[in-house]
C-alpha cells in the first residue's frame, strides 16, 4: 500500500512538472514558433554542406533529424542561460515572467539544461564520435555566455560589443550543423562555409534587433530595447542595414554554386516589403509594433535559409533525375 501511494505522490509530481514547463515553454521558448524557424535554419545548414562540397551522395533524414534535435536544444539551452543571467532583473521589472513568478524553479531549468546536453551528446556519437569536439565547443562557448565572457558590466555599457559577442554562438551552432553533414563521410569543412558562418552572424543581429523594436509606448522600467537606445527612426534604419548586409553575404555565398542571380531578386522583394513595411511601422508607433517587427524578422529568416539551402538542393537533385 505504501509503495502504490509513492507511486501515486511520483506520477502526480511529474505531471505537475510536466505541465508547468510546457507552460513555460509556450510563454518563453514556443516551440510551434521556434521549431519551424529552427526546422529551416537546421535544414539549410545540411542542405547547404552537401551542395557546397559539390556531393552527389544521398543520405537520411537522420542526419536532418540529428542537426535539427541539437540546434532546438542549443536554443532552448541559451534561453535558459538567459534565465540565470536575468533572474535579478525580471524579479525586480519583470515579475510577471515564469520563474520569477515561480512557475517553474532555476534548479528545474538547470535539470533540463543538463538532460538537454546528454540528447546531444548521445545524438552526437550515435550519428559520429567525431562530433563531440565540435559540440564541446559549443558547450564552452555557452558556458562562456552564462558568464557574459566575465565582462559583463563592461558588455552592459557597451550594447553594440554586447550583442556581436552574443550572436558569435551562432556562427559556432552551425558549423556544428554543418559538421553533422560532412564529419561521418570523413570530409573537412566544405571551401566558402565561411561565408555562410558569417550570413548566420549577421542575421542573428537581424533577429535580435527585430525582437527589441518598440513603439514608446511599449517600452517598459528596466529592458534595454534598440528603440529605447538609438530611437525607433535609427533603430528601424540600422535594422534594414544588417538586413542588407546579411542578403549581400547570402548572395556570395549563392555565388559558388550559381544561383545568386535568383537569390538576389528573392531578397530584394523581400527586402523591399520589409522596408515598407518598417516605414509605415515607424510613422504610425501604434502598439504592437513590438511583435510585427519580430514577425517581419522571422519571415525575412524562413525566406533566406529556405533560398539559401533548402531549394538549392531541390533544384540540383531535380536537374539531376
Amino acid at each position: 500500500m505504501q509503495d502504490a501511494n509513492t507511486e501515486t505522490i511520483w506520477t502526480a509530481a511529474a505531471k505537475n512538472l510536466f505541465k508547468r514547463l510546457w507552460q513555460y515553454q509556450y510563454e518563453r521558448f514556443p516551440l510551434a514558433r521556434h521549431g519551424l524557424l529552427i526546422a529551416i535554419f537546421s535544414s539549410a545548414g545540411v542542405s547547404l554542406s552537401t551542395i557546397l562540397r559539390h556531393s552527389d551522395t544521398a543520405f537520411g533524414l537522420c542526419v536532418y533529424l540529428v542537426a535539427f534535435v541539437s540546434a532546438l536544444l542549443f536554443f532552448l539551452e541559451l534561453r535558459i542561460i538567459d534565465e540565470f543571467k536575468d533572474f535579478d532583473e525580471d524579479s525586480r521589472y519583470r515579475p510577471y515572467r515564469p520563474v520569477p513568478r515561480g512557475l517553474v524553479s532555476l534548479g528545474e531549468l538547470r535539470d533540463v539544461f543538463f538532460a538537454s546536453c546528454l540528447v546531444q551528446a548521445f545524438l552526437a556519437v550515435m550519428l559520429c564520435p567525431g562530433l563531440i569536439p565540435s559540440l564541446l565547443a559549443v558547450w564552452i562557448f555557452l558556458a562562456l555566455l552564462s558568464k557574459e565572457f566575465f565582462l559583463g558590466p563592461w558588455l552592459r555599457r557597451h550594447p553594440v560589443v554586447y550583442m556581436s559577442s552574443h550572436m558569435a554562438i551562432l556562427p559556432v551552432i552551425d558549423y556544428y550543423i554543418t559538421a553533422c553533414e560532412w564529419l561521418p563521410r570523413r570530409h573537412g569543412p566544405p571551401v566558402g562555409l565561411v561565408w555562410f558562418l558569417a550570413v548566420s552572424f549577421f542575421n542573428g543581429m537581424v533577429i535580435e534587433i527585430g525582437r527589441k523594436l518598440r513603439a514608446p509606448e511599449e517600452e517598459e522600467m528596466g529592458v534595454d530595447t534598440y528603440s529605447f537606445l538609438w530611437g525607433l527612426p535609427q533603430a528601424t534604419i540600422i535594422w534594414m542595414c544588417m538586413m542588407l548586409v546579411t542578403a549581400g553575404l547570402a548572395v556570395v555565398t549563392a555565388y559558388q554554386f550559381g544561383l545568386e542571380k535568383l537569390l538576389l531578386a528573392i531578397l530584394c522583394i523581400v527586402l523591399t516589403i520589409a522596408g515598407l513595411r518598417s516605414v509605415h511601422l515607424v510613422r504610425a508607433k501604434n502598439a504592437g509594433t513590438a511583435g510585427k517587427f519580430e514577425t517581419l524578422a522571422g519571415l525575412w529568416t524562413i525566406c533566406l535559409y529556405t533560398n539559401l539551402g533548402i531549394l538549392p538542393l531541390i533544384f540540383k537533385h531535380w536537374s539531376l533525375s
